[in-house]
């Protein structure tokens, strides 16, 4: 397996000074998220934010379509399929492979709901595929939709679309619903893409986006995890996803050499580095 951040990490500084900092600490592989983007993009081109990645040494491992209540043909999904067109050409275009939406919903929803989902994704895959990428799905623990890896792996299958694959949370998988042996669900090679990050010991009930901490500084059996993600055939990115302002509002180059430091002890410990 390979180290990534996501540049929500350090979404602060900016995409350029981001991406400057982290090939500095050593950094190899990265995440880019549609916000950062824009940011950049109201005064800059794709090509140049292209040749920031290349500039570094850097490979863009997956990009962050962050669309409110996406996978299923809610009233508004016309318009974000939209929105995921425009993010698919664009991180096509930074050299991506791979794309993926939270399942962030917060309505209350219905059976029909879920019997709409499968389309859904296979009208997202489709448009995923006009740009060789892989759609991905991500789960995350306070969705009213898609909230475990149990319900993503259902959908997902039940739409049979090539370029639609399940991704994991670290974060949203062990402080939700969901419990450690859903990971025997996966078949081999299944799983798309990781998202990595610890949780503190303290009531999962206060567990929110900020309460997620550096691999190795939490309780999540990490090290369990990722010999069992090893032995469903994974061997992808753990990209490190936080939401600390601390971090965010810091150094890229000092948060990212914490980061590295931190997860390579974890993943050399689970035999996957």
């Amino acid at each position: 397996m390979v180290l990534s951040i996501h540049q929500t990490t350090s979404q602060r500084a900016g995409y350029r000074k981001i991406l400057e900092g982290w090939a500095k600490a050593g950094i190899k592989y990265v995440e880019i998220t549609d916000r950062v983007l824009d940011d950049f993009l109201k005064t800059d081109s794709l090509a140049a934010a292209k040749s920031v990645i290349t500039d570094n040494g850097l490979t863009m491992v997956s990009g962050a379509s962050v669309l409110q209540d996406f996978w299923n043909k809610n009233p508004g999904f016309d318009a974000q399929l939209e929105t995921w067109k425009k993010r698919c050409e664009q991180f096509a275009s930074l050299g991506s492979t791979k794309i993926y939406c939270p399942s962030t919903t917060n309505r209350k929803v219905t059976e029909e709901d879920y019997k709409t989902a499968p389309d859904a994704i296979r009208e997202a895959g489709d448009v995923a595929k006009q740009h060789n990428l892989t759609g991905m799905i991500e789960f995350a623990r306070s969705s009213t939709l898609i909230a475990t890896l149990t319900t993503s792996l259902k959908l997902i299958r039940e739409a049979g679309h090539p370029n639609v694959r399940p991704m994991l949370d670290c974060y949203h998988f062990w402080s939700g619903m969901g419990k450690f042996e859903d990971l025997d669900m996966l078949k081999p090679g299944e799983l798309a893409h990781v998202h990595f990050q610890d949780t503190p010991d303290i009531p999962r009930e206060l567990f929110g986006q900020q309460t997620r901490l550096i691999p190795g500084d939490g309780v999540t059996p990490l090290v369990r995890i990722l010999k069992k993600l090893a032995e469903k055939g994974y061997d992808g990115a753990l990209s490190v996803e936080l939401f600390i302002p601390e971090l965010q509002a810091g150094d890229p180059q000092e948060v990212a050499t914490q980061i590295r430091t931190k997860c390579e002890k974890v993943m050399r410990e689970a035999n996957v580095l």
